[in-house]
């Protein structure tokens, strides 16, 4: 059976440094060391005492580590998802 998604108005903002859109850091030596995930492209903070962070958000499927031109998706019910900056333009048209 082949299925289309349900169409949904969502906002999204790609993701930008600085402006509070994550939930959290994590140390990048943690990321590294626990392997939870591949870690081509996921941005690396360097903080003024010189350790590394990556930034993530937390749904309900856990934490999900940002990527460069990563879209963070905000639906209605204030559910938050990532969407690949690859991706984004093929999943999402303006309105």
């Amino acid at each position: 059976m082949k299925y289309m998604r349900s169409a949904l108005e969502v906002e999204a903002k790609e993701y930008e440094i600085g402006k509070n859109m994550e939930d959290g850091f994590e140390l990048w030596s943690k990321v590294l060391t626990n392997g939870w995930i591949s870690t081509d492209e996921v941005i690396q903070i360097t903080r003024p005492d010189g350790s590394i962070v990556c930034p993530f958000i937390q749904n309900r499927r856990g934490i999900i580590f940002l990527r460069e031109g990563d879209y963070i998706i905000y639906e209605a019910d204030g559910e938050r998802h990532v969407c690949n900056k690859d991706k984004f333009s093929s999943r999402y048209q303006s309105l």
